[in-house]
């Protein structure tokens, strides 16, 4: 999938969120989904200040929002919050 698909379908899924309308990123969303190898610190630095930052990312992490950064994480580091929180259980002795 590419930045732009992703960008676009993730405009789809957050119509109706309350707290969109308060983000600091409203407006300039193509920062937020870089391309392999690009800046992604500039976009965590603009999610530190966002006042919905919280609810951005308790949104990203319940709709399993696999692109972008949301609520200053990144996929892998959402990803991995995932894992903590629900982490598969390994059988023994099978």
């Amino acid at each position: 999938m590419t930045a732009g698909q992703a960008q676009f379908y993730s405009k789809l899924s957050i119509r109706g969120q309350p707290w969109r309308d308060a983000a600091a990123c409203r407006g300039s969303t193509q920062i937020f989904f870089p391309e392999q190898g690009g800046n992604w610190k500039d976009p965590k630095e603009l999610c530190m200040s966002c006042p919905v930052r919280v609810e951005c990312l308790d949104f990203a992490l319940r709709s399993g929002e696999k692109h972008g950064i949301w609520g200053g994480k990144s996929e892998r580091q959402r990803r991995e919050m995932r894992q903590v929180a629900h982490p598969v259980t390994r059988q023994r002795g099978v």
